[in-house]
């Protein structure tokens, strides 16, 4: 079934044709040059490499994990080793997501290690924390781990299928030697049937380093201690007190400076903080020195990579990559992580540099305290603001009723009957004048005028005369009413705009950082406010704000154009933003999060609408008006896919789809089943373009866009669909009060906005007659929104986000499309007929 057009002034039919053959011909061109891009950059030396060639392993790499180290325990007296590593080399924050154990959304010691081993995120079966299994000597050195075909079998199970053993195999295989120091340590060097050539209990024990390439060495005090510790309900250990865990962190750095004493020169170290030992997830130590992948050694500064494209944030799965790739060995497809290079400068002093990257972990920590109470915050002022809405155009409907003697009576267009036919009625022409002229753009800066134009009749002013006194009293009345519910109506339209700018506010607040204030959640409340607030002043500063879409133009412009500079930049305002991505979790580090991809196409589409309007209403034509916004909606789709920027796989089609029905209605055309069949094809197409041109780069330099491909190519591309619409589920149900709010913010948009009951006149028509593009932009962005939800991990968080942009908007719309609609004149009193004789 066609949705029908927007409820706009009747276009010519040339201009529409026109218009309907420029839609088409920028979708043909669009998709074109998506192709033509990728055919014509691909670089002469890019080819998948299906096989990792052998190679005999050079260099020597020490893996020093620390389990549960985090940036606060470091302590120039007390753990001096770990300082001067700090000065010597490069360093960064250390994201060791692995699969939790149930119920807790932490990295185990046993799974921070398999996930070294594998190069994959992976973990253990059952309730909490294992202790480490302790290896079984084989003879000649050698041991083996206990329990290693259960390990490898549950992997299967976690949604990432894990394939444990790949570093020490891979070294194995090309004829390199890998010894293991302490039982975690073996879980990593261990080769595919839980194997280890080399074993030892002690450091003492594994002799001269000299002949082994990969030294894997588990500085485990941390993580003994606290596994002695007693257990929660989760059967996690509890945390550490304090004294306990600066003894063991010192007595960790005695044993790491012993094993650095006897490494050989031109010793790669790499350590990391493998795992959580809290009940709760942290941010942890990653340090290099020694030679680098690119043969320099590791300068003091930050390090980065590009599977976090972040300065200051490495992942653990990188942590096998970087190993790999530093002994010359090239990383098989199952290692999903990238080698750790050198990243931007650090402070000059060790002190700074800690503190630093501490303050990254502090971020996170205060992050999770904040980030549910905020969303149940905002989603509950959410709702309490639809019901006052929908109270306040109640009660605009059911007082404005103007004296018959009103000037603004005698200024009135012809009376136009209410949708619905119940209620009082606005005069307001359902239809623009030409070339898409919106009466709403004529109208008074003050918002009191009237659309209407012409002077009263002689005849008018008579009958206001001749009024009963009566009807005058009842008249002033009436005036009062309005007056006051007039200023009620613009308080609603500002705190509308305040609402909509909410979304975007939560990224430009990282501009500040609030989570080192004393009061966290007030501060980063205070903080989104303020900048809603400088943006709601924007909205309102100019000649715009007379205008029916003037306030939703400025705000959706402003959220466009900052999460575009974001992407464009390194998405660094979403990091650890409330409604961003945070890098404890490891779900996302570098381009559109699913929620910034929301409010972004959301901002995009109702923005374009704002400026068609703005440019029909000043002769542009439609032809011209329609190729502008498919311009720049183009390129908002191309920032939004391309794997530099947005590397958003799901958004793309979701963002074509809903431009497509934008322009599609903006031309004047119907959207109907077909057009919806091709425009979705198209955006299938480009995004399968963009991640085909990413599979086609060097593997180190894909993203997940070409690794998606190459995981089709492999037939594991099921596993990961299964996971992520497994958690589209598991957040559309598990997150009832998004889902309450979508319901909600809908209801409010059709049950009040846009249908005539006993909450409300039909606000959104008198937006539509003054501004007809509205409709298209609102269409567009549900749209998109809706295609969202189905292609997203992120399930009802997209069209929840998206809503929280576009109904206060377009409430703020519909606000000002009432503030310009002329009052009717009630038609005067007819007098008393004058009784007559029966029969007369």
């Amino acid at each position: 079934m066609a949705i029908p057009a927007t409820a706009a002034p009747r276009i010519h039919q040339t201009v529409a044709r026109r218009a309907g053959r420029g839609v088409r011909a920028l979708g043909a061109a669009f998709v074109a040059l998506a192709l033509t891009t990728l055919f014509l950059t691909l670089p002469a030396e890019a080819a998948p490499a299906l096989v990792h060639a052998t190679a005999v392993p050079q260099g020597r790499v020490a893996l020093i994990g620390v389990p549960g180290l985090e940036w606060s325990d470091l302590d120039e007296t007390r753990t001096p080793n770990l300082w001067r590593l700090v000065g010597q080399g490069a360093s960064a924050s250390l994201s060791t997501r692995a699969v939790p154990p149930p119920d807790r959304g932490i990295t185990c010691p046993v799974s921070g290690w398999l996930t070294i081993s594998a190069g994959q995120r992976a973990g253990t079966a059952g309730k909490g924390c294992p202790p480490l299994p302790t290896p079984q000597p084989t003879g000649q050195g050698g041991a083996t781990v206990p329990g290693w075909g259960e390990l490898a079998a549950y992997q299967s199970q976690t949604g990432f299928d894990a394939r444990l053993g790949t570093l020490g195999q891979l070294i194995g295989d090309n004829g390199g030697k890998v010894a293991a120091v302490g039982p975690g340590a073996a879980l990593a060097a261990a080769d595919a049937t839980g194997n280890i050539a080399k074993y030892a209990p002690t450091l003492d024990a594994l002799g001269d380093p000299t002949p082994y390439n990969l030294i894997v060495f588990d500085a485990a005090d941390l993580s003994d201690a606290w596994l002695k510790q007693p257990l929660d309900e989760y059967g996690v250990p509890t945390a550490l007190p304090a004294p306990a865990r600066q003894a063991a962190t010192a007595q960790a750095d005695r044993r790491i400076g012993d094993l650095v004493a006897r490494l050989p020169a031109q010793t790669t170290v790499l350590l990391a903080g493998v795992s959580d030992v809290t009940p709760n997830a942290h941010l942890h130590v990653a340090i290099a020195t020694g030679p680098a992948p690119g043969g320099q050694p590791y300068p003091h500064g930050f390090l980065t990579a590009s599977s976090t494209r972040q300065d200051a944030l490495v992942t653990i799965t990188d942590l096998t990559a970087t190993a790999i790739q530093l002994l010359g060995l090239t990383p098989p497809r199952e290692v999903v992580g990238r080698a750790w290079q050198p990243g931007g400068a650090a402070p000059a002093t060790p002190s700074a540099t800690v503190t630093e990257l501490a303050d990254g972990d502090l971020a996170s920590q205060v992050l999770r305290e904040v980030r549910g109470p905020f969303f149940t915050g905002l989603v509950t002022v959410q709702l309490l603001f639809y019901a006052f809405a929908a109270l306040a155009l109640r009660r605009r409907r059911t007082t404005a009723r103007p004296p018959a003697h009103s000037p603004s009576a005698t200024a009135a267009s012809p009376a136009t009957p209410s949708p619905g036919g119940t209620g009082p009625s606005y005069a307001g022409p359902s239809d623009a004048g030409p070339s898409g002229t919106s009466p709403g753009d004529a109208g008074p800066a003050d918002g009191t005028g009237s659309v209407g134009t012409g002077t009263g009749t002689g005849t008018d002013a008579a009958r206001a005369e001749s009024a009963p006194a009566s009807d005058e009293s009842e008249d002033s009345a009436q005036v009062e009413d309005l007056a006051s519910t007039s200023g009620l109506l613009r308080s609603v339209q500002v705190v509308a705009v305040v609402s909509g700018a909410i979304p975007v506010s939560t990224f430009l607040a990282q501009l500040v950082p609030w989570w080192t204030l004393p009061v966290p959640m007030v501060s980063v409340i205070v903080t989104i406010l303020a900048i809603a607030g400088l943006i709601t002043a924007l909205a309102f500063a100019g000649p715009w704000r007379a205008h029916v879409l003037g306030p939703l133009t400025a705000v959706s412009a402003v959220t466009s154009l900052a999460l575009l500079l974001d992407v464009i930049t390194g998405s660094s305002l979403q990091v650890n933003a409330v409604t961003g991505y945070e890098p404890v979790t490891g779900g996302r580090f570098y381009g559109f999060s699913n929620i910034a991809f929301a409010v972004y196409a959301t901002g995009t589409v109702l923005g374009l609408a704002g400026v068609a309007q703005w440019l029909l209403g000043r002769g542009v034509s439609r032809a011209v008006v329609v190729a502008l916004c498919a311009l720049y909606g183009a390129f908002a789709v191309f920032a939004d896919g391309w794997p530099s920027w947005g590397a958003d796989f799901g958004g793309v089609p979701a963002f074509v789809i809903g431009l497509a029905v934008f322009l599609i209605l903006l031309s004047g055309r119907r959207v109907s089943v077909l057009r919806l069949a091709l425009v979705g094809l198209a955006g299938v197409v480009l995004v399968g373009a963009i991640s085909v041109f990413d599979w086609l780069r060097p593997a180190t330099e894909r993203t997940h866009l070409g690794n998606f491909v190459q995981q089709i190519i492999d037939g594991a591309a099921w596993t990961v669909v299964g996971r992520k619409f497994g958690a589209m589920i598991g957040v559309t149900v598990g997150n009832w009060p998004l889902t309450l709010l979508s319901l909600v913010a809908l209801a409010f948009l059709f049950l009040v906005l846009a249908r005539p009951s006993r909450w409300g006149a039909s606000a959104l028509g008198q937006a539509y007659g003054l501004a007809p593009t509205l409709r298209a932009g609102l269409f567009g962005a549900l749209t998109c929104a809706f295609v969202g939800f189905l292609m997203n991990d992120s399930g009802i968080a997209i069209p929840a986000m998206a809503l929280t942009v576009a109904v206060p908007l377009t409430l703020a719309a519909c606000v000002r499309a009432l503030q310009l609609a002329t009052p009717t004149r009630p038609e005067p009193r007819s007098a008393q007929a004058a009784p007559r004789r029966a029969g007369a």
